[in-house]
Formats: structure tokens, sequence, C-alpha cells
């Protein structure tokens, strides 16, 4: 077990929006087994298949809300059913590509959903902790090769990218008005933000991820499309970045200190990343056949080629580490999908397994 989380969730009520996507189901997963009381505040799966579906998340759940992060009052009234102690922010619009085709809804989603939130904590009046989740491209990128650190400028080219860079403020304007860590015996709440790298992992099937590419063309006996092979990407397993927020999160229940309180960068060692050709050759070994075709293209919507990301500060300031290098996150995708498509009813005992052998490691 991570003995920065061992025993902080037990019996604690915990509020995940979006967590009926990727990264929320493995999350909501997890606490469960961590004894938390989950309460999951989302809209209905956005894939078919879905995690959510594939390992029957909602019958481990103390309360599932079905709603949209824009609808106010029902968020309100959920927050208060649920009294959290913790609350994780995961409900997004998280494609860039989508940002391109829908980029009022994403401002709207990403931006106003993360102020509706803030506010109907604000109004709950309750003592908590919060865990707003961004992303690795809030970082006004330039193209450099040296890792963003957390106090570098925001920025985002695409409308995704600009909208979790938005969000950032968003939350930073709530926590200096009415969270500031140095009143916290008023308020009761902390607030910071978490920027994650890139993840994969089983029951990933979003649209124009690199995974769900990969596992489409692999199971139709396909070419693999890739549309950026040269891009640099922090990749990283599912469980890495969710580790990083429970730390977070458990640090936060057990001190106040106001260091906690802002942004913290996830992801794999500096030098672990990787391009998009190298994790695509893995996944390809691993999967056991299987070819990949270069669709780069000029005219496609505009992709930084290079984004890396520093975790000094939550090697320093957390004590977290990631795990798992690039191989052993790619071989336990692999391993996750290809049980999937034997057909086996649940997954849930598979993202278990995972997430037992994760613990199992120890603390780094």
């Amino acid at each position: 077990m991570n003995g920065s989380f061992a025993g902080s969730f037990s019996g604690r009520s915990v509020f995940v929006t979006g967590h009926t996507g990727f990264k929320g189901s493995w999350l909501a997963l997890w606490l469960d087994q961590l004894g938390a009381k989950v309460t999951g505040y989302s809209t209905a799966p956005q894939t078919t298949p879905s995690n959510f579906v594939a390992s029957q998340v909602r019958e481990t759940l103390a309360m599932h809300y079905e709603g949209d992060i824009r609808d106010k009052d029902r968020l309100s009234n959920a927050l208060e059913d649920a009294a959290p102690d913790v609350v994780f922010h995961l409900a997004a619009q998280s494609l860039v590509r989508e940002s391109y085709i829908s980029p009022v809804e994403t401002f709207d989603i990403n931006v106003m959903g993360t102020l509706y939130l803030l506010n109907a904590i604000r109004v709950l009046r309750r003592p908590c902790r919060v865990v707003v989740v961004t992303s690795d491209k809030c970082y006004e990128n330039r193209g450099q090769a040296t890792s963003y650190r957390e106090e570098d400028p925001l920025g985002g080219f695409d409308p995704y990218s600009a909208s979790k860079a938005a969000a950032e403020l968003v939350t930073a304007s709530y926590r200096q008005s009415f969270f500031s860590p140095d009143n916290y015996s008023t308020h009761g709440v902390q607030v910071a933000t978490a920027r994650a790298g890139n993840v994969i992992g089983g029951g990933d099937w979003a649209k124009d991820r690199i995974v769900a590419d990969m596992v489409s063309a692999l199971t139709s006996d396909r070419p693999v499309p890739v549309r950026n092979p040269r891009a640099v990407r922090p990749w990283q397993h599912v469980l890495e970045p969710l580790s990083g927020y429970l730390t977070l999160a458990a640090q936060m229940l057990q001190s106040q200190a106001p260091v906690l309180c802002g942004a913290w960068n996830f992801g794999p060692r500096d030098g672990m990343e990787a391009p998009v050709h190298r994790l695509v050759d893995r996944f390809l070994k691993s999967w056991g056949r299987g070819t990949w075709s270069d669709q780069s293209d000029p005219t496609q919507p505009y992709e930084a080629q290079v984004l890396k990301l520093s975790i000094d500060k939550a090697i320093q300031g957390l004590k977290w580490q990631p795990r798992w290098n690039l191989n052993e996150a790619v071989d336990r995708t692999v391993r996750w999908f290809r049980i999937f498509y034997e057909g086996r009813p649940s997954m849930r005992d598979v993202c278990l397994e995972d997430i037992r052998a994760y613990e199992g490691l120890g603390v780094p």
C-alpha cells in the first residue's frame, strides 16, 4: 500500500465529478478499495464500451448522480447530499481535436463547469479538500525541450488547452478570494490543482486517443493510423496521476500547510518521455502482432510537438514518485484490453489487480 495515503480515505465522504469517464472510473474504484464512501456526479459514459460499465463501477458507489457539471442546482444538491470531506473534479471536455469542432462547449464545460463547482463549494460552507484536475496542456507551449514547471506561464494554442489554463485561473481566483490558505480557520476549504501528463490504461475508448485508435485497428486487423508519430509526450499509466491526486488530497486531510494549496505536476521521471511511434511500437510488440501507418497531415489541427513536465515539486513536496515505466504501462494496458475482448463479464477484478500490483510496490 502506498504509505502516503493508506488509511486516509477510510470512512470519508468523497465526491468525484466525471466518474463515468476513463480516469474518473478508475479513481472511483480505487477510492472504494480505500474504504471511501464515493459519490459520483457526471453525464452518462461518453463512449461505448466504457470502463464505467465494463468494470461495473456504479455498484461500488454510495451515490450516483447523472448530470451536467453546468447544472448548478443539481450539482449543488448533490454536494449537499454527499457532505464531502474531499472533492476530486475531473468532469471535462478532454479532447484536443474535439475542441476545434466544439470550442464554445469546451470552454463552457471546462471553465464554467469548474466555476460552478467551486461556487457550490463556497455556498456549501463545509470544510473540505478540493483537487481540481486540469491538464499538462495548460502551459504556454513554446516548443521548448525543457520541462514545464508549475510557475511557468499558462496559455494554450487550441481551445482545449486554453480552457484548461482558464480553469486554472478560475481556481486561483477562488482560492485567493474565498479559500485563502491563510484564513483556513474561517472557511475550512483547501484547494489545489493537478496537471497530469498523457495517460494510458485499460478502458480508454475516447475518440482520437492513441490507445483507442490502436485497439480499434488491432481488433479489426487494420494498420494503426498514427497522426503525429514524432510528437513527444509524458506518457504514464492512469494509476500514476491518480496516485498523485490521492497523495495530494491525503496530505491536505492531514495538514493545513498553505504550500499544499497550489498547482502540482504529475508525470513520468525526467527523460522518460517518448515519441508516439515508440509507444505504438511497444504496444504492437506487447499485443503480439500488427503494423502502423504514418497518417501525418500538415493540414490537420495544430498539436504541440513536444510536451514535458517537471515533477520536482511533487517529488520534494509530496514525496510522490512515478512507479511504472513506459513498458510496464503499455503491457498493463494491453493485458486489460486483451482480457476484455476475450469476453470477461466484468473487468473490475482486472482493474483491482492492477491497483494491488501498483500498491504492492511499496513507498518509492
